[in-house]
């Protein structure tokens, strides 16, 4: 894949996971995919990415299950 950041050949997709919001408005979202170029060191979300999470955000109802959720703070 070519990374749009430098033009190399060196990009490839990782799924990573992302959490939007806080306190009771929450939402984390799994395998999200990412590219990352090994040659820049350079990972972004394409713009088809970006509109598929901005679309669950707003149907989260639809998309989203409860879960219970185990938080550590870094302190």
């Amino acid at each position: 894949m070519i990374c749009d950041n430098c033009g190399k050949e060196d990009a490839t997709i990782r799924r990573i996971t992302r959490s939007y919001g806080k306190g009771d408005k929450l939402l984390v979202i799994v395998n999200v995919p990412v590219v990352t170029c090994s040659h820049c060191g350079e990972s972004y979300l394409t713009a088809e990415t970006l509109h598929e999470v901005e679309r669950i955000k707003l149907h989260r109802n639809n998309f989203a299950r409860k879960r219970s959720v185990a938080v550590a703070d870094f302190a």
